[in-house]
């Protein structure tokens, strides 16, 4: 660590360990080592979408995806963190990230996000949690508010990477034609989930 510390022109180790909680939402030990040192707990759910795969560590929910098959979403999961040790339970954690289905949006802060991704993914999914429920944004919207407008592509793949389904909205993302696009877990299922959320706003 203070070998990387000292190539990329940082003060110390304390300060590369910082700016990785910042920026990958890890240790640069838990990084490197695939989450070698970590525990995650996950379990299977139903929503209004179907089943759903959702993954806690101790800091928060890691990895939330829609599980068709139980085996196969439970392999990319680990594919993540291929060291980390996984036990299947259910935990307050995940409970809470499950309570998004049946519980009032603005009670988003009491779930909390344990997340690997780079700087421009991480700063992509913060501006995702800002678009408020029943609303849509654009993918070039999402650039010019990161002052990147010529980056609505590289907007994209980030939202496109995004690994906790529903909790950060990426399905609140269109095109600018109006047209909703692609979704990574299919796109009936992104248009029942933006008039799901339409009605809510509407009752």
């Amino acid at each position: 660590m203070f070998d990387v510390a000292f190539e990329t022109g940082l003060s110390g180790t304390g300060r590369l360990h910082d700016l990785f909680i910042n920026i990958e939402g890890m240790t640069p030990g838990e990084y490197k080592n695939g989450g070698e040192n970590l525990s995650i707990n996950y379990s299977f759910a139903e929503s209004p979408f179907g089943d759903i795969l959702v993954a806690s560590t101790s800091k928060g929910i890691c990895y939330m995806a829609f599980a068709e098959d139980e085996k196969e979403a439970l392999k990319v999961l680990q594919k993540n963190f291929p060291n980390a040790r996984y036990k299947q339970m259910v935990d307050l954690i995940q409970q809470n990230a499950l309570y998004i289905f049946t519980h009032d949006w603005k009670d988003l802060d009491k779930i909390k996000l344990h997340l690997k991704g780079t700087a421009f993914q991480l700063k992509v999914w913060e501006a995702l949690l800002k678009i408020p429920m029943g609303q849509l944004s654009t993918y070039g919207n999402i650039a010019g508010q990161l002052h990147t407008p010529k980056a609505s592509q590289a907007v994209g793949s980030a939202v496109g990477a995004n690994p906790v389904a529903f909790l950060i909205p990426c399905h609140r993302v269109i095109q600018s034609t109006g047209v909703f696009g692609q979704y990574h877990w299919g796109s009936v299922r992104k248009t029942a989930m933006i008039g799901w959320e339409a009605a809510k706003i509407s009752n």
